[in-house]
């Protein structure tokens, strides 16, 4: 069992590599032209708000495929984890496959995971919360949401076969801890305002 849930830790990582790291490359790389161009609704707030740019989402899709292309690279290479064969991207089930599927999967989990981000921003808006007030949960798992949502579009047969049960929950697990400790880090690099 523990082998199991070790097993399922490693996978869940890898695989989701892509959208996890889109948010910290966005906030690291963003800046810029915010997405709603400043814009308010009828409510008076901002649409999304200055910390969703047109920069930020590029880098952070760009450099999300760019980590889903190097994982691929690396496992054509016979890369593995402790003995941990690793998935690729491809619906082939091929794990050093690059193909379009690969690249739709991997595209899917970065842009799923800034959308989610940006989608949740929208509502935080709506709910009077200014940018970086903390809304528990929501904050843990936008991201994710937005990512398994787009790859289950885009990707079902990649994704059903790629996470089988004690993985998906290993990542819906370890997911808020890892957002914490990424948030706690880029808050004491300065480049987070908050560390959550």
């Amino acid at each position: 069992m523990l082998m199991e849930i070790g097993t399922a830790i490693v996978v869940g990582l890898w695989v989701m590599l892509p959208a996890y790291l889109p948010n910290s490359f966005a906030a690291v790389f963003g800046g810029g032209k915010p997405i709603d161009g400043g814009k308010t609704m009828k409510d008076g707030r901002r649409i999304l708000g200055d910390g969703k740019t047109w920069r930020g989402f590029f880098a952070g899709t760009a450099l999300g495929l760019l980590v889903g292309l190097i994982e691929i690279f690396l496992l054509s290479k016979g890369f593995h984890f402790f003995g941990i064969s690793l998935p690729g991207f491809s619906a082939a089930g091929i794990a050093g496959a690059l193909d379009v599927s690969a690249v739709i999967a991997i595209l899917s989990l970065a842009t799923g995971a800034l959308l989610g981000d940006m989608t949740f921003s929208f509502l935080k808006r709506r709910l009077g919360l200014k940018r970086g007030q903390a809304l528990p949960l929501a904050d843990q798992y936008d991201f994710l949401i937005g990512a398994f949502v787009l790859t289950a579009i885009t990707s079902f047969g990649w994704l059903t076969a790629t996470l089988d049960w004690t993985t998906f929950i290993v990542i819906i697990i370890m997911t808020p801890v890892l957002h914490l400790g990424t948030n706690i880090i880029g808050y004491l690099i300065g480049v987070k305002n908050e560390p959550w």
